[in-house]
């Protein structure tokens, strides 16, 4: 049996938060009517010129130092030229010989190991429209499209990695954590279903220590569940392609997701083919070192550090911290919870089991959610002065979510004080002792599972308040004396 290896590289497009497009003053805001954010610079009138967004040449930098990339403080937009009917100018502003940053890397977890993928750079460009097919809407048959251009002109950072990737798990993890960067570093929403996040992947075979084999480009992958499906058929189809002989054409593939496999679009286009050459409407961008090291001084806490520290600040494992680094704002809520309850490992558990669960069910965000870090610390203050129990904190945390009234007043209504008074405890442990005699003697003959009922009888008589521990404590004291 023939052993092959994957060669992985992914090109990920992420929409800058900007409130206007990139060389003109149209709105970016997602969900208007079609064709109302439009005017002569987005849609090429004869004699309009570009005029550079200078915010997102800030979004840019914050993502190129965040990814560790060198900016190069001179780069050149540049035309890429080809016909399609979502680009009114028949052709793109982008950036090639001269991009805004290269270099770089990022650290992905895939189960217990680490690996770095290294980025080959990040270029600012423009969008282009957007063309619809569906079939349900009116002006559309099998033979014409209609065409929004609200998104032509948005700006994007492209980032480029290098072909460091070998499985379709490594592609999700690193796209995973891009995305997380982009969304702590407020560059990107990072929203795939609204196409602020688009990735392709360029996929190729071959066997160990033989070259590289041919790559082709995959498109059409807007959820992380796509990237993988998408890129581990095209491993197989590649591989068994090759093993009955066959070879591989260098083209660009579309996945498409109800038959979970990939299909040809065209020929895989050379940089040649785009005829590129220097935007003469714009000139090259320059930037002053003093600026870059300024933006770079507003970089937030990343993940990978924060997941890090989690780990050796709070003893927590790797799963653990990796899931409360999963949105910058989750991680934040995280941080207030450990600091104001005193105990970090208790705030973790709360948050990954209680607090991801409830905002999966109810489809909340973390602003929309009535329980904020405080009242999740002062639960926990509750749990660990053994106010309340295990369970009844459950109680109370449903509902605190549901009202987000204060945990101390809901415990207060409700009369459901945990009982820590020993002696009121042994009064109740010896009326059960009186009631339940014969299952008593039993446990002194050694049948030792009685007296899991006969503590559940001791909390039923203290009306479920009296703490676990202490029932259990006072009640062998009385039993096996």
């Amino acid at each position: 049996m023939q052993v092959w290896e994957a060669t992985i590289g992914l090109e990920v497009h992420a929409r800058l938060l900007t409130k206007s497009k990139l060389f003109c003053g149209c709105s970016t805001e997602f969900g208007a009517p079609p064709n109302s954010h439009v005017c002569p610079v987005c849609l090429a009138y004869p004699g309009s010129l570009p005029v550079l967004n200078g915010k997102a040449v800030e979004l840019a930098v914050r993502m190129a130092l965040a990814t560790e990339c060198r900016v190069q403080l001179h780069s050149v937009f540049a035309r890429k030229n080809y016909f399609y009917p979502d680009l009114p100018k028949g052709y793109q502003i982008s950036q090639y010989d001269r991009p805004l940053a290269l270099g770089g890397s990022i650290e992905i977890l895939v189960g217990d190991r680490c690996n770095s993928v290294r980025i080959h750079r990040i270029h600012i460009e423009e969008d282009a429209g957007k063309l619809i097919h569906d079939a349900s809407l009116p002006g559309i048959s099998g033979t014409n499209s209609l065409v929004d251009l609200n998104r032509a002109g948005a700006p994007l950072i492209e980032i480029v990695s290098e072909p460091d990737i070998r499985t379709a798990d490594e592609a999700v993890a690193y796209l995973t954590r891009l995305r997380q960067i982009l969304m702590y570093t407020g560059v990107s929403d990072g929203n795939m279903e609204e196409g602020s996040l688009r990735c392709d992947a360029n996929v190729s075979v071959h066997q160990p220590d033989a070259p590289l084999g041919t790559r082709t480009e995959v498109k059409n992958l807007n959820s992380f569940r796509f990237v993988g499906r998408a890129i581990e058929y095209e491993i197989d189809r590649q591989i068994a392609e090759l093993e009955r002989g066959g070879r591989i054409v260098q083209e660009t593939r579309l996945y498409d997701p109800a038959a979970g496999e990939t299909r040809p679009m065209r020929s895989k286009e050379e940089a040649h083919d785009y005829r590129y050459f220097p935007e003469p409407d714009l000139l090259p961008l320059r930037l002053e070192e003093v600026e870059v090291e300024s933006i770079g001084q507003t970089l937030p806490p990343l993940p990978a550090a924060r997941s890090e520290r989690y780990q050796k600040e709070f003893g927590l494992s790797v799963q653990d911290a990796e899931a409360l680094v999963t949105t910058r704002e989750l991680a934040d809520f995280f941080e207030e919870t450990a600091v104001r309850s005193g105990n970090p490992r208790l705030a973790a558990n709360w948050v990954r089991n209680e607090v991801l669960r409830v905002l999966h069910d109810t489809r909340l965000s973390l602003e929309q959610w009535p329980v904020d870090a405080g009242g999740l610390a002062s639960l926990i203050a509750l749990i660990q002065s053994e106010s309340i129990s295990g369970k009844q904190a459950k109680e109370v945390f449903e509902e605190m979510s549901a009202t987000g009234e204060p945990p101390g007043a809901i415990v207060e209504r409700r009369g459901m004080g945990q009982l820590n008074d020993p002696d009121v405890v042994r009064d109740a442990a010896r009326r059960v002792i009186e009631r339940h005699a014969a299952q008593v003697e039993q446990y002194r003959r050694g049948k030792t599972g009685i007296f899991g009922f006969l503590v559940g009888q001791v909390m039923k008589e203290t009306g479920g308040k009296a703490r676990p521990e202490l029932a259990n404590s006072i009640l062998h004291e009385m039993v096996d004396g």
